[in-house]
């Protein structure tokens, strides 16, 4: 992971390849960019004139705009970076700018700096802890890179099938080691101004959010990693490793184990595969810790579609139907990590839905780890499967509340795009909960219905459920069939992440194409609520 800092030191003199400030647009309409806060020094190196130097070479402070320009003589650094904030009217009255755009904004500076050593970010971080806490989240999450299967003499062989799990980000070599080599390399190390070294609020913050950067990129790399070496036995091998690391408990399941405890959904999803499915059950508890937050997340290492098979176009990325399990992995160990006063159990529902002889089959009935029956009507509705045998498992423990996290349905990334996630619920309080935590993770999520009159198209005339219902409306009918599975009493929520989970396009702020590792800051900050007694 990229190093970090924090620096009393003005902007004018700190040593450092490169120093980025902010910039936003102006509100009367002149086009000339304002300069924020934190980089006053570097201005007075301009004689004044930052402002319009940078308006002549273009810039305007868009959000996430990013413009180079060489430093004048009264700089100790050779290059100046600034960085769009957005609207100047967007910075909240007497406390800076809000801390998302703060994350954003530090983590297109971050990708725009590949290959360089070492920054100094002098961005307005007015409220001082949360401000720099966002800036070197934003800063760690925009310089990772994902190397491993890159011919490159300079990172590691990609991690096989039993590799470590580590801190994350265990795919590429460290970032001060391959920046002094290699022009793509991720910028190696950042230097927070406006940090106090000795202060305990600023230390506490930057090392938090160090920990939720690298359990972000554990997440990440095991959704980038190909399936031909992340399977359910692999990925099972990577939380034993971690568990081991962090001092977590954790009892794996294997296919004779699945098959004695009645686990049919899981079971019948991974039967077509010859890497059979496992359930893991990764476990933190606190001494202290007052309430249990279990977290259910949907691991198909690769989505064929099984005999219901995904035309072309619609496979070539479905690696990331693990992304689920990957967030409720790094979310247990980010948690066990800051040591946090709640009691976090992980479910990952692992398999692998493959077309073979042996594959599960459209109309076939299983009988589910709760005793229930489902007569399946598509194979490539999947996923719901291996979460329902997980949800009921999980309840078994009555924990105070429940989350599953899935790239579950097409129909949420029709309804919400490729950057927010669904939210349903059997508790419409606890819903409001789960989208404010998200707020606050700096994570965009919607508050989803759960229309009780779309659960008819489930009934089944052989079985006492189908795992499919009406076309329209789909993502919510995948909710209400999960639902099926909680038992009565214990608060539950799904997040439906198929819409940022993966980003098929370009870069953007701190995201990289690929996996994004969304939901881990999420279910982070929910952990930190529990624990404080925030929730009800």
């Amino acid at each position: 992971m990229t190093a970090l800092t924090l620096s009393t030191s003005s902007a004018a003199t700190t040593r450092v390849d490169a120093i980025v400030i902010g910039i936003a647009k102006s509100a009367d309409g002149s086009g000339t960019p304002v300069i924020a806060p934190g980089a006053e020094t570097v201005d007075q190196a301009f004689d004044g004139r930052l402002a319009s130097v940078l308006e002549t070479l273009g810039a305007s402070g868009g959000e996430g705009e990013t413009t180079k320009l060489p430093a004048p003589d009264g700089l100790k650094a050779p290059l100046v970076l600034a960085v769009g904030l957005g609207s100047a009217d967007s910075a909240q009255e007497g406390d800076g700018y809000a801390p998302e755009t703060l994350r954003r904004a530090a983590g297109a500076a971050a990708r725009a700096l590949t290959g360089t050593r070492k920054a100094a970010f002098a961005l307005p971080v007015a409220d001082g802890a949360e401000g720099l806490a966002a800036v070197a989240e934003g800063a760690l999450l925009g310089a990772y890179s994902f190397t491993a299967y890159r011919g490159n003499e300079n990172t590691e062989k990609a991690p096989k099938s039993g590799g470590k799990g580590g801190k994350g980000g265990k795919s590429t070599q460290s970032a001060k080691d391959s920046a002094r080599d290699d022009a793509s390399a991720p910028l190696a190390e950042v230097t927070l101004l406006g940090g106090k070294p000795r202060d305990k609020a600023h230390k506490a913050a930057v090392e938090r959010a160090a920990v939720l950067a690298e359990e972000v990129a554990r997440a990440r790399d095991l959704i980038n990693t190909p399936p031909n070496d992340l399977y359910p036995a692999s990925f099972a091998t990577h939380a034993q490793d971690a568990a081991k690391e962090h001092g977590l408990k954790v009892e794996v399941l294997d296919e004779k184990a699945l098959a004695k405890g009645g686990y049919g959904g899981i079971l019948g999803v991974g039967q077509g595969s010859g890497r059979p499915p496992r359930l893991v059950r990764l476990s933190y508890t606190h001494a202290k810790a007052a309430k249990t937050l279990a977290l259910v997340g949907k691991g198909i290492t690769y989505d064929s579609g099984g005999i219901s098979l995904k035309p072309a176009g619609h496979n070539e990325t479905m690696k990331c139907d693990m992304s689920g399990a990957a967030a409720v992995f790094s979310a247990v160990v980010a948690a066990a990590r800051l040591g946090l006063k709640v009691n976090v159990t992980g479910w990952l529902a692992l398999a692998e839905n493959m077309p073979s002889g042996d594959a599960m089959r459209p109309g076939d009935v299983l009988t589910m780890y709760s005793g229930k029956t489902v007569e399946v009507l598509n194979t490539d509705a999947e996923g719901r499967l291996v979460l329902a045998d997980a949800l009921t498992r999980a309840c078994e423990e009555s924990p105070d509340a429940l989350v599953d996290v899935a790239t579950l349905t097409g129909a949420m990334v029709l309804a919400l795009g490729n950057r927010t996630f669904g939210v349903m619920s059997n508790d419409d309080a606890f819903r409001a909960e789960v989208h404010e935590t998200a707020d606050q993770a700096g994570e965009q999520s919607w508050e989803m219905p759960l229309p009780p009159e779309l659960r008819k198209g489930m009934d089944s005339s052989v079985a006492d459920i189908a795992n499919m219902g009406e076309r329209m409306g789909g993502g919510l009918v995948a909710g209400l069939f999960l639902q099926e599975f909680v038992s009565e009493g214990t608060p539950w929520a799904h997040l439906d992440i198929a819409g940022p989970a993966f980003n098929e396009s370009g870069p953007f702020g701190y995201t990289p194409k690929g996996g994004t590792g969304s939901a881990v800051r999420t279910l982070v900050r929910l952990a930190e609520r529990t624990a404080d007694g925030e929730l009800g």
